[in-house]
């Protein structure tokens, strides 16, 4: 308490970026290369900081920052972002009486191994597009939450989507159809099952292996067979078929969140009166537009699963 008031406060360093390079030899799969945003925000007992002027008990927020180059360097064998961010929180909740919470969230930059004549590079990368992420919360107790997800996963296919059957009052213009493009940026988080650091497992887990899984059920439940495709009857339904085959596919997520805007490709018509014809369209020219878009967003989780 802070007088007659309840305060609740944390704090913590944001956008400290750090890579780190593993130099494997070429017969062991080559240097491994990642770089990290990492933010961290600890809960701590320093109420004297905000009420008076008694800083003793705070955890300078560049000391987190160095904490995070330190740990790095620890880390002579490769790490998940996970686990880096399990280490982090553990440190912070453990070495300092004080911290009762650590949350730690890092975005990964997406540098992708590069191919030279069909092989892998031993110590090339090349920029990517969709980014792997990570929320972890650790307490002093050594309770537990992880959440990955991917951010900026571009998705489109060109047929085999429509939209029919929608409420239609005296606000409605949109017709409908089934034949369009469908095209989406996908946000995913999903939620492991792991509740307390004691239910990790003895053997490593492989968090970034199960992002890479992740990331190819989710696009090929949104693309279908490569010959022939599967069809869309909306936007909410490839979401939750998306969401489902994520679920059914790994017992060890205990939840799926994902957002998937309607990026819209609107078909082109130009005419006037001395050239009424001039594009007609027969599905191939379109005007791509994001602003205004729609917005589809749900969580599926199991039926025991806490959100």
């Amino acid at each position: 308490m802070a007088g007659h008031f309840d305060l609740q406060g944390r704090h913590g360093k944001s956008r400290v970026r750090v890579s780190r390079v593993w130099r494997r030899p070429a017969d062991a799969g080559g240097h491994l290369f990642v770089e990290w945003s990492v933010a961290v925000s600890v809960v701590s007992d320093c109420l004297p900081s905000y009420t008076s002027d008694d800083n003793s008990a705070i955890v300078a927020t560049d000391s987190i920052k160095n904490t995070v180059y330190v740990k790095a360097k620890e880390c002579t064998e490769v790490v998940s972002m996970e686990e880096f961010a399990v280490i982090l929180g553990r440190h912070f909740t453990s070495l300092y009486p004080q911290v009762s919470e650590a949350a730690v969230t890092i975005v990964e930059r997406p540098w992708e191994r590069v191919a030279v004549d069909g092989k892998p590079h031993s110590h090339g990368f090349k920029l990517g597009s969709e980014k792997h992420t990570t929320e972890v919360t650790v307490k002093k107790s050594g309770s537990l939450l992880i959440n990955s997800g991917i951010q900026g996963y571009s998705l489109l296919k060109t047929t085999q989507s429509g939209f029919e059957g929608f409420m239609r009052d005296r606000y409605t213009l949109l017709p409908e159809t089934r034949e369009r493009i469908v095209a989406t940026e996908v946000t995913a988080w999903w939620r492991y099952p792991f509740e307390h650091i004691s239910q990790l497992p003895s053997k490593p887990f492989c968090f970034t292996q199960r992002y890479q899984d992740v990331k190819k059920v989710l696009a090929d439940t949104f693309f279908g067979p490569s010959d022939v495709g599967v069809y869309s009857p909306s936007v909410q339904n490839t979401l939750y078929l998306m969401a489902r085959e994520v679920l059914t596919r790994f017992p060890d997520i205990a939840s799926v969140q994902l957002r998937m805007p309607n990026l819209h490709f609107l078909p082109v018509n130009l005419g006037g009166k001395e050239n009424p014809g001039l594009v007609k369209f027969a599905d191939d020219v379109y005007m791509p537009t994001d602003e205004p878009h729609g917005t589809i967003e749900a969580t599926l989780s199991r039926a025991n699963s806490k959100l």
